[in-house]
């Protein structure tokens, strides 16, 4: 095969969580550049439209669904609504989430559910649902899943404490790898991008409180781009991956390394 036609996502559909900005709207990107159609969810009308009229100027065309992941029982209609508009579903990138910022002494316990709900029990419904009515039967299937690293190190203790945080997405990564082995016979990779820091609306406040230290901690002393984590986007939705499963990569300029 061509080594282009292995990136070549045409005819391919990728449901994106959290697809409305950050880094989601960046893998949306990728995606659709690469020939995929693609649908976003999140929680905000609003955000998604603005990011549907952001991927049109780049010739991107999207699908948008209002969906609080939250409520788990709102995940089968979602991943339906998207089935019966495409007909299927390729690539699943899973990365809505949410963090909190908190001392483990004193960490809410309502809190602490909800980011396990949304980082941790949303990767799994997403997954289980799109396997179940797609991917399963159809014997296809790339899993991204967004973790962190976060959920592979401890937060340096100069920095904002992030428990519920750091185990949702080492859950996260766990759970990557089980369902990689569970799923391979089927046909399905599952795989996790775990970014360093990259300049969002969820991780600003850190930035702010703690941008020197991070620099300090990164071997090439910046913070992540737009661009960063597309390639690897790419390459893991696509046929150039698909011997390639159950794998944790770290995207953070080497800070895990140290």
């Amino acid at each position: 095969m061509n080594v282009k036609k292995l990136f070549d996502l045409s005819g391919k559909v990728a449901l994106i969580t959290g697809g409305s900005r950050g880094l989601g709207l960046q893998m949306a990107e990728a995606l659709g550049e690469m020939g995929a159609k693609v649908a976003l969810t999140a929680r905000k009308g609003g955000e998604l439209e603005e990011a549907k009229a952001h991927l049109k100027g780049m010739g991107i065309d999207a699908q948008t669904l209002v969906n609080d992941l939250q409520n788990t029982d709102s995940v089968q209609p979602m991943v339906e609504q998207v089935l019966k508009s495409n007909g299927q579903i390729d690539i699943l990138v899973n990365n809505a989430g949410a963090a909190w910022g908190a001392p483990a002494e004193d960490h809410p316990l309502d809190a602490w559910y909800k980011i396990i709900n949304l980082n941790l029990t949303a990767v799994f419904l997403m997954s289980q649902t799109v396997g179940k009515l797609s991917m399963i039967p159809r014997k296809y299937g790339r899993i991204i899943n967004l973790a962190s690293i976060a959920g592979l190190v401890g937060t340096d203790p100069r920095m904002m404490p992030t428990i519920a945080y750091n185990a949702s997405k080492g859950g996260v990564v766990n759970f990557t790898r089980s369902l990689a082995v569970e799923w391979a016979h089927h046909g399905i990779t599952v795989n996790a991008i775990a970014p360093g820091v990259f300049p969002s609306k969820m991780s600003q406040g850190m930035i702010d409180r703690a941008e020197q230290i991070i620099m300090e901690m990164t071997p090439m002393k910046r913070l992540g781009t737009d661009w960063d984590l597309k390639g690897l986007a790419v390459l893991l939705a696509s046929d150039a991956s698909a011997y390639i499963t159950g794998q944790i990569v770290a995207v953070d300029g080497g800070l895990v390394s140290m």
